[in-house]
């Protein structure tokens, strides 16, 4: 029997957690009409100046023997071709050296510190009260990464992945934002309603990156909110978190994490996932284990309404895909009687990755033209009795077992008797898709006794059939 655990949250819950020790403060510094000092004319010194510039700084530049590149952006830049001297500094928002030793680095840096003014100094750490990130760029929206200088060629990827991520037509919507704020605080709008016009936003945004956005994307979006305003309840969101590499999380997914006032998340998600939740989100673990103490689905089902109906959105994070074996038709059903609004977001399925583990297609002309999956845990927690046996004895279909790793000796057992020969391959993932994962190859007549050698701590999946043994395994995955 599953012990039952006890409701213990309520929509008013405890503080978000604690932002963890950064390294430095990420801030976004004013300098439109406002003047920076940059001293040093090397190229890497033009494109700081370039970017100052950007950023709307006066910036002057004090340097003997301007580079091409910087001579390049005179006019651009008020070049002073001098040494730099202590009174230059006075009034500068900041300071930005590019020098050539370290005697050179202290001085600009004490006269700074005297001045009273933010410096940074070109690959000098050490000397530095600010550094340039690594930034992506849609003004008015700005992305800066950084790495403390631990690991610049980290940043750079990082940037390129969101580069990918994000259209050049982000711009347009940001700029929309821009000029949409004062009407939106025109509307007296409360906060929750603020709130939501701005998640209406942002998921539009994301849904037409490509078109520029329109006063009827504006008017949906106060329609919406003064609609969530009238009814008082908030929504809830069935997310698959997939199998467990966060990276196969769907972009709906975390756009839906990221808005969530509440998380509720099973044992089985990564807590890589996890995290992807908007920082001020509650999170609570629900998750259900086999033979385990556990939440039970009526616990979980009223956690749901209870906080939607207190305004909240939720998102119900179930490992995989929501739809499959997550028992989501219950949640579903009693949000529907409460009247909260449900919506579902597929995620990859814990038998895509496991077939990606083995690198092993489930289907495969003239050899399994059937994929079949089934859980081979009933409710009273012992292998299911109504199960299509003569379906799971045909060698050529392929089956997927979710839940199996207790009861498949069992199962074997049965369905040899049945007619599927030992000899039909099979094999079992553990953890598919996370950095730790394992394979075992075996056929059904020795899987079992290949998994009783093993200790299992993770989610597994077990797959048997013809397209499962078309590659064979190589001598590292037999573990």
């Amino acid at each position: 029997m599953t012990e039952k655990k006890p409701l213990t949250r309520s929509p008013q819950d405890a503080p978000p957690p604690p932002i963890g020790e950064l390294a430095t403060l990420p801030v976004f510094f004013k300098l439109r009409g406002r003047r920076a000092v940059l001293v040093g004319g090397s190229d890497g010194a033009a494109w700081k100046g370039e970017l100052l510039a950007a950023a709307g700084a006066q910036v002057d530049v004090f340097c003997d023997a301007p580079g091409q590149k910087m001579q390049s952006l005179r006019g651009k830049l008020n070049l002073v071709e001098r040494p730099w001297e202590g009174h230059d500094l006075t009034g500068a928002a900041l300071i930005v050296g590019d020098v050539e030793d370290e005697m050179q680095a202290q001085m600009l840096r004490d006269a700074a510190k005297a001045a009273g003014v933010p410096v940074n100094l070109v690959d000098r750490p050490d000397f530095c009260d600010f550094q340039f990130g690594t930034i992506v760029e849609r003004s008015p929206l700005i992305i800066g990464i950084s790495t403390d200088g631990a690991a610049p060629v980290l940043g750079q990827a990082l940037r390129a992945r969101l580069e990918a991520l994000l259209p050049q037509g982000m711009r347009a919507w940001a700029q929309a934002a821009r000029d949409w704020r004062r009407e939106v605080r025109a509307k007296n709008l409360d906060a929750s309603e603020r709130r939501h016009f701005w998640r209406e936003f942002a998921q539009a945004a994301f849904a037409r990156p490509a078109l520029l956005p329109s006063e009827f994307d504006r008017e949906a979006a106060f329609d919406s909110a003064r609609k969530a305003n009238t009814t008082g309840t908030g929504c809830a969101i069935l997310v698959g978190a997939g199998p467990g590499d966060p990276e196969l999380l769907t972009l709906k997914a975390v756009q839906a994490l990221q808005s969530a006032d509440v998380v509720l998340y099973d044992d089985l998600v990564s807590p890589l996932v996890v995290e992807m939740a908007r920082r001020e989100a509650v999170r609570i673990a629900v998750g259900k284990r086999g033979y385990k103490p556990s939440c039970t689905q009526e616990d979980i089902s009223a956690l749901i309404v209870a906080h939607a109906k207190s305004g909240q959105r939720v998102v119900r994070l179930k490992g995989g895909d929501p739809m499959i074996f997550g028992r989501a038709n219950e949640e579903i059903a009693v949000l529907r009687a409460a009247g909260i609004p449900v919506e579902v977001v597929p995620g990859v399925t814990s038998a895509a990755a496991a077939a990606a583990a083995l690198q092993t297609s489930l289907t495969e002309r003239d050899v399994a033209r059937r994929l079949q999956f089934i859980t081979a845990h009933g409710r009273d927690g012992h292998l299911p009795k109504d199960l299509d046996w003569r379906a799971l004895a045909d060698a050529r279909a392929t089956s997927v077992i979710y839940m199996g790793v207790k009861t498949f000796r069992e199962l074997a057992e049965r369905l040899m008797r049945e007619g599927l020969p030992a000899s039909t391959p099979a094999a079992m993932v553990e953890r598919a898709s996370w950095p730790d994962q394992s394979i075992v190859r075996a056929t059904v007549g020795t899987l079992a006794d290949e998994m009783a050698r093993r200790t299992i701590k993770g989610p597994c999946v077990i797959l048997m059939g013809a397209a499962i043994g078309i590659f064979q395994a190589s001598e590292a995955e037999k573990v």
